[in-house]
């Protein structure tokens, strides 16, 4: 088939820009080095010991960017943080964990993304084959646990420290921010948060009548707004206050205190003008060239040894949701390419994350879940190369840049039920217009753990059993203050998913051994359908409305205008509308579910083989204190419904679903089950037999018709 010119102009582009990408010595590079801490591992509680010693790290990497250089150049704003010699500087934490003795050393490092500044301990397992873990800053909002500090801790939060945007003459840039307060009630003031950290960005004046201050009765999910009431500039001020400090308080620009106090009932959002905008498309380059230089360099410039110099010779980028969005976008934008135009990862293992992350453009707010009007599912969240029918824009995909430049890395991704239900997966899978199944490359893997929460549950088998065992209250909703869920929590694990995946992604980087293939739901086996109980097939269930999961359940992807310049395709630009318009809402899509409500489609997991009741990868969240979201979706956290005892429990409830008499007979009865469970799934790949055994003994332990 002959390419479209259209397409075939922004391929030699690609290929143009990655010849012109063969940096020397002095360019987008890590200069310096400064270790703060070196302590012996210890591993957390409960975490058994490693076989040989290890030690944790600490430090900062000072780096220098030439803003000239193409892979440099489409940082936004990167023109207006030079210094005096044209260079762009940045100070980046990091923490290593690695063998004392290199000779134990496997050969592989994980590079990890923190999550909010948070690094996860390393795996028991990954210590036990002698492998590095390298975890460095990125997130340069320098917000709540992403402040910058004077030095590094091995068990502190990694900052990234990056200049401001600067105009001619050092002017400053300027635009609208919103930020948003929900489910807050009472006379004291209350924060601008975006998750849990504050909004990076603050008022260049306290004087209310320069900005716009509203409160809303309802939003839901097409994006709608009811009963929205602007505050008079007279009624609220950027200020402290408390029984103390009554209105109109103490002055804080990170702060709003209202005359009238705030009502749980309402969310409010405030909409003022900014100046200072952090150059946080940095943290891209940040990261990259942190793990280019532990990868390959012996020392820095004044001669201090890379302390893992020579440990590695393969290594696998890896990130858990925010970090996991952030580890795409780094690969859409070009970033798996080093100072010498050679791939920087040999792998990329984006976990529980379906978009990118919103970094490279003006007044990003990179702590946004996902409340309205937060982005991060612009352009292209698929792989190769496709169109864009609902929203207009080009031909593109996530490997289009390393396609070009013959630098991608082997990706493998995995979901669970969440993902689908409240980050807005689908369209990766199918496209904006949801109509077909978007074909896979080679060189990705895709795995679906169905019916399973954010991050997946706590697992074992009695975490599910009705009855006392049952916690009264279900999980909070994550995001910023959002509520509590209604329904107790899911504990399908992803744990033993996880273990079996790191030994595919080990194998198939370091000796070619290709994982097995993709398992996930589609839509032209009939396991993938619209987001409604119709098209699912979903069943009615004692505890929940009859009609859920209503077709505006699901968190959908909303087209927005964020202004005419706004690169939507690279998720790079100015953010000129605050907030932003709505142009569209993306048809979603969902995994169709079996009799008991339990999603289909999926890899073999233990516990949905021999379920104890119906496991949902949503929640709905409850009223009580917190009444804003009250009957919505529970962001990303999931539910749990149990399946009753037996058929008299069963008939007293009007459950549909067989009891747990009816279905295994016995607790003899269930193990049986779960052995033949877990022989599916070693004998499919995506259980490793030390967990299978482990998961045995954990049945037969267990209370499961006792």
């Amino acid at each position: 088939m002959t390419p479209l010119p259209h397409l075939s102009r922004i391929a030699a582009l690609l290929v143009s820009a990655a010849a012109a990408w063969a940096p020397t010595a002095g360019h987008a590079r890590v200069t310096r080095i400064v270790i703060d801490e070196t302590l012996p591992y210890t591993p957390p509680a409960g975490m058994p010991a490693p076989p040989f010693a290890y030690e944790q790290v600490a430090g900062r990497a000072f780096g220098e960017l030439d803003p000239k250089l193409p892979g440099n150049a489409l940082i936004q704003d990167i023109e207006l943080a030079k210094d005096a010699d044209g260079k762009v500087r940045y100070v980046a934490s990091f923490v290593l964990f690695k063998p004392v003795d290199k000779p134990k050393a496997s050969g592989l490092m994980w590079h990890d993304v923190p999550n909010r500044g948070r690094v996860f301990a390393m795996a028991p397992q990954e210590r036990a084959a002698g492998d590095v873990l390298l975890a460095s800053a990125w997130q340069g909002d320098n917000a709540g646990a992403t402040a910058v500090r004077p030095t590094a801790s091995v068990a502190g939060m990694q900052f990234l420290q990056v200049p401001v945007a600067r105009g001619p003459g050092g002017m400053p840039v300027t635009g609208d921010v919103f930020g948003r307060i929900v489910n807050r009630s009472g006379p004291g003031s209350q924060p601008l948060l975006v998750q849990t950290n504050p909004v990076p960005y603050k008022p260049m004046t306290l004087d209310t009548k320069e900005a716009r201050l509203v409160s809303r009765g309802g939003e839901n999910q097409r994006g709608e707004v009811s009963d929205e009431v602007e505050i008079a500039p007279a009624d609220w001020a950027w200020a402290r206050c408390d029984a103390a400090h009554p209105f109109p308080g103490v002055p804080d620009a990170t702060q709003i205190c209202l005359k009238n106090g705030f009502d749980a009932r309402r969310l409010y959002q405030v909409v003022f003008k900014a100046a200072d905008p952090y150059v946080l498309g940095i943290g891209f380059a940040a990261w990259r060239d942190l793990g280019a230089f532990f990868k390959h360099a012996a020392a820095d410039d004044s001669g201090t040894a890379n302390p893992v110099a020579g440990f590695s010779k393969h290594s696998i980028a890896r990130g858990v949701s925010q970090s996991g969005n952030f580890l795409r976008g780094w690969l859409h934008l070009g970033f798996n390419q080093d100072e010498a135009g050679a791939p920087v990862h040999d792998g990329l293992w984006p976990i529980i994350a379906g978009r990118r992350i919103a970094l490279n453009f003006r007044w990003a707010q990179p702590d946004g879940v996902l409340e309205l009007y937060q982005a991060g599912s612009e352009g292209p969240q698929w792989w190769l190369t496709h169109a864009d029918p609902v929203r207009g824009g080009p031909e593109a995909g996530i490997l289009g840049r390393c396609t070009a430049s013959n630098t991608c890395p082997k990706v493998i991704e995995h979901f669970g039920s969440a993902e689908v239900w409240a980050l807005k997966l689908t369209p990766e899978w199918v496209g904006t217009d949801g109509k077909a199944d978007l074909p896979l490359p080679d060189r990705v893997r895709r795995y679906y753990i169905a019916s399973s929460n954010h991050g997946g549950g706590a697992g074992g088998f009695d975490s599910s059993l009705p009855g006392a065992g049952m916690p009264k209250t279900g999980p909070n909703c994550p995001g910023n203050n959002f509520g509590v869920g209604l329904l107790p929590a899911n504990p399908v694990p992803h744990t033993e998913t996880v273990n079996a995946l790191r030994e595919h992604f080990r194998a198939w980087v370091t000796k070619g051994t290709p994982p097995p293939p993709s398992r996930y739901p589609r839509l032209a086996d009939g396991t993938l359908a619209a987001a409604d109980k119709a098209a699912l097939g979903f069943p009615t269930l004692p505890g929940l409305r009859a009609t859920i999961p209503e077709p505006d359940f699901i968190m959908p992807v909303f087209d927005y205008d964020w202004g005419p310049d706004f690169n939507a395709v690279d998720g790079s630009g100015i953010a000129s509308i605050a907030p932003p318009k709505i142009r569209k809402v993306l048809p979603m899509m969902a995994p169709k579910v079996d009799a008991d409500g339990n999603e289909r489609g999926g890899v073999p997991v233990v516990l949905l083989d021999a379920p104890l009741g119906t496991y949902l990868g949503w929640n709905v969240t409850a009223g009580g204190d917190k009444p804003f979201h009250a009957g919505q979706i529970c962001n990303y956290v999931g539910g749990m419904v149990p399946f009753a005892h037996n058929a008299a429990e069963r008939k007293e409830r009007g459950d549909p679903r067989p009891s747990l008499e009816e279905r295994y007979g016995s607790h003899d009865g269930y193990v049986a089950q779960v052995e033949k469970a877990s022989a599916r799934a070693v004998a499919e790949g995506f259980l490793l037999p030390v967990d299978a055994a482990r998961l045995i003994e954990g049945a037969k332990a267990s209370a499961v018709l006792r």
